[in-house]
């Protein structure tokens, strides 16, 4: 099976660990022709992305640089590679907090001098700690809420632009024929995370390290997940999961939580009949709309360290050709880089457009402290509120002492 883009966004990692180096480990030098480096990505699933990659590596002329396709776990993959010293040179990553806090990664602020603030704050804040820059974003995924246009018409609902609204309008369309809304065959426990915290204006983790959701709302707004899954107005048991369309198209369901790049196939096979939406502020928050980026590293145990820094400042600063044809080309997705977001074709009408306005505008990312610790005891939370109706307070309350506990222990490290 590939792994898309899309698994950026969804939480929760699958567990397995495969063999961390292959037969070209990146360490040797051809003569006249440079350092040989060795440059690592997850296996895509949209097609030609590998043939894409492959030749920007091909064009660049001051280093060898040879492409290894990773496909299974690559997450665990490339965090055993780093603590050896057969791993990449360049590789594609968060890169998380244990790498950054444990050397294992590259300085790379000052490849981003003259041009930082024309990167999505949104993926680039996450790549940032203690002031510095350790990960040059490549691409942004996001997630939306389709909705189909006639079909709303017809039951007199407004697209929903509350949480409460939401859950109206979901209850509304639900028919013996159709359900109101698609959150995922678990009812949004694993692609929804930190996103209704969001829109109710909290955050999973503030700008000084603390827990952001120690606030009576967060336990409101799940609650109200909750009434969408009591209301029975959730389609359960989709043949395919949220990054799926198909129950969309299928006319299983009249909205659907899902991801930019099922928009192309949307848009093909529904034409005008569809619209798109953040997920809707609740209370006094603001409409959320989670993102997600890998970003290009440089392993700190890299026999060409200025070399490899080079060559990603070459494809992911300078390239803005390369970094506009990996975005649009194979998949649908947005540049990293405002301008180029601004400018490309594909983007500028229609739900495109509007897409690329909520990321700017309501564009979140994990933030780098929410480490899997925290995640897995607030998405274990979740799962008990929306599935079994646990008391919202309580199950927050312990969530909010582990997190603290977690924060304290990572802020702890050097």
């Amino acid at each position: 099976m590939t792994i898309n883009r899309r698994a950026l966004l969804a939480a929760g990692a699958g567990a397995g660990l495969l063999t961390a180096c292959g037969s070209n480990t990146g360490r040797g030098d051809d003569a006249g022709a440079g350092p040989r480096l060795s440059q690592w990505y997850h296996q895509y699933g949209e097609t030609g992305t590998e043939q894409a990659v492959e030749r920007y590596a091909a064009a660049y002329k001051k280093a060898k640089v040879d492409v290894q396709w990773r496909p299974g776990n690559y997450d665990q993959q490339t965090a055993a590679a780093l603590l050896t010293d057969s791993g990449p040179d360049v590789f594609e990553g968060g890169p998380t907090l244990d790498q950054i806090q444990g050397g294992q990664v590259v300085d790379l602020t000052d490849l981003l001098d003259g041009v930082k603030d024309d990167f999505n704050a949104a993926v680039l804040t996450p790549k940032t700690y203690d002031g510095r820059i350790w990960g040059i974003p490549q691409v942004i995924d996001m997630q939306l809420l389709y909705y189909r246009k006639s079909l709303l018409s017809d039951a007199g609902v407004e697209p929903p632009d509350t949480l409460d609204a939401l859950v109206d309008a979901a209850g509304r369309l639900t028919t013996k024929k159709i359900k109101g809304l698609f959150l995922g065959n678990d009812g949004g426990v694993g692609v929804l995370g930190g996103t209704p915290l969001y829109a109710a204006g909290l955050q999973l983790v503030t700008e000084d390290g603390k827990v952001g959701f120690d606030d009576p709302a967060a336990a409101r707004t799940l609650a109200k997940l909750h009434q969408l899954y009591a209301d029975r107005s959730l389609l359960l048991g989709a043949p395919a999961d949220w990054s799926d369309p198909s129950a969309f198209l299928q006319g299983l369901t009249a909205m659907q939580w899902s991801g930019l790049w099922a928009l192309p196939q949307v848009q093909k096979e529904l034409g005008d009949d569809f619209g798109v939406l953040p997920f809707p502020k609740d209370g006094s928050g603001a409409p959320s709309v989670p993102v997600g980026a890998y970003g290009a590293a440089v392993s700190a145990r890299s026999n060409h360290r200025a070399a490899a820094k080079a060559f990603v400042k070459w494809l992911w600063v300078e390239r803005t050709d390369y970094q506009e044809d990996f975005a649009l080309s194979y998949g649908f997705h947005i540049p990293a880089r405002l301008s180029l977001a601004k400018k490309a074709d594909k983007l500028k009408t229609g739900a495109a457009a509007e897409a690329v306005r909520l990321t700017t505008e309501h564009g979140y990312a994990q933030p780098l402290l929410w480490t899997p610790a925290g995640q897995t005891a607030y998405q274990d939370a979740l799962s008990r509120i929306i599935r079994s109706g646990a008391n919202p307070e309580s199950e927050l309350r312990a969530v909010v002492r582990k997190v603290s506990a977690e924060l304290d222990r990572v802020r702890k490290k050097p």
